[in-house]
């Protein structure tokens, strides 16, 4: 095999790869990525047995053929060449060698058989749709915060991707929780998305995903079945097993009957909660909010390290309120929020809270109070 390329067009192939590829495994060939040349493109193909990724590139084929080399040791020599550079691979099967030109810089590294590169069983997918690449951002960005991380809950260490019925209509939705907060977020049902089966996207695909949506205009071919995902652009395809578990019935945590409403900047909210939460103890992290006719009272007294408190100006008319959260839980939710306001849905101190952006429907966050 003998290839020329761009750099940067090698870097972005090379750097999708490098990070699906598991650091600390017991089987040498997963830390490599597999190099295939034919025609006028080369395919770049890493996997960690959960995840596969393989990622198109045009070059100069001047012999086809393929080989697997270290996908971190490839990446860092190509980020480390100069811009516009053009990088020559060539490829010895015999002396297990392959050989990296650019410039005055040569490298010879070590191969191994390309046999030997496990390669993901094809599926049949029950349901096949395309979506915009910004409408699944919005889905897995907002909701991806509140993905548990307790490996014992393990079918909460994913997005919940599934359809469901809002305002009488269906919806593509998503959801994440870990017991102490929860996301919902509904988008349109895409065409041909209808009879999609629910699935659980597990949180590193999710990550690995983010990196095929910052094209807003791209359209992204999406495929489900019960046991794989497959999120496909004309150069990237990602496909993943799902978490094989049952994600637990989520309508019952988020509460109805929440009648307290509080409206608030949600930046000002933001920058107030990160400012009284600096003396908090890292261990609880925990912040009082008081509530009174349009005026709230941030609060956090910490005997250890000392005590903060700011009051901010919001639309509040109800009864007087005390309640606590965890200061990390509440940053995280107003940093989700794009409009300029929060709402806020309070019931009691000891009820979950409701909060969602402005009069959007479509983004629901739920937050479990602690005791302060």
């Amino acid at each position: 095999m003998k290839i020329s390329i761009e750099r940067g067009t090698l870097l972005k192939a090379v750097a999708q790869a490098q990070s699906v590829v598991e650091r600390r495994n017991t089987i040498p060939i997963l830390a490599n990525v597999l190099i295939e040349a034919e025609g006028e493109t080369v395919q770049f193909r890493a996997t960690d047995l959960d995840i596969e990724v393989v990622d198109k590139a045009l070059a100069q084929v001047e012999r086809a053929g393929a080989t697997t080399v270290s996908a971190t040791t490839l990446h860092e020599i190509v980020r480390k060449l100069p811009d516009g550079a053009l990088v020559t691979l060539i490829a010895d099967s015999a002396a297990g060698r392959l050989t990296v030109e650019a410039g005055r810089s040569n490298f010879s590294l070590a191969t191994l058989p390309k046999e030997d590169f496990p390669v993901m069983a094809s599926s049949e997918y029950q349901s096949n749709f395309s979506a915009p690449a910004g409408m699944l951002r919005r889905l897995f960005d907002k909701s991806k915060f509140a993905i548990s991380t307790e490996e014992t809950r393990y079918y909460l260490n994913g997005v919940y991707m599934h359809v469901s019925e809002s305002d009488g209509g269906k919806v593509l939705r998503c959801v994440a929780t870990d017991g102490h907060r929860l996301a919902r977020i509904d988008a349109d049902l895409p065409e041909g998305a209808a009879d999609m089966p629910g699935v659980i996207v597990p949180r590193k695909t999710v990550g690995e995903l983010r990196k095929l949506l910052d094209d807003d205009d791209m359209a992204i071919a999406v495929s489900v079945s019960e046991t794989k995902v497959r999120f496909a652009t004309p150069d990237i395809t990602l496909t993943s097993k799902v978490i094989d578990g049952t994600f637990p019935d989520y309508t019952r945590v988020i509460p109805q009957g929440n009648t307290r409403r509080l409206e608030v900047d949600a930046a000002e909210f933001a920058q107030a909660v990160d400012r009284v939460a600096t003396v908090s103890s890292e261990r609880s992290r925990a912040v009082k909010l008081q509530l009174d006719e349009d005026r709230l009272v941030l609060s956090v007294n910490a005997p250890d390290s000392g005590a903060a408190e700011e009051e901010l100006a919001v639309a509040y008319a109800d009864e007087h309120l005390e309640i606590g959260f965890n200061a990390k839980y509440l940053l995280e939710i107003a940093s989700q929020v794009d409009r300029e306001n929060a709402v806020f849905m309070f019931n009691s101190s000891g009820d979950p809270t409701l909060m969602r952006e402005g009069n959007d429907q479509s983004a629901v966050y739920v937050v479990m109070p602690m005791r302060v």
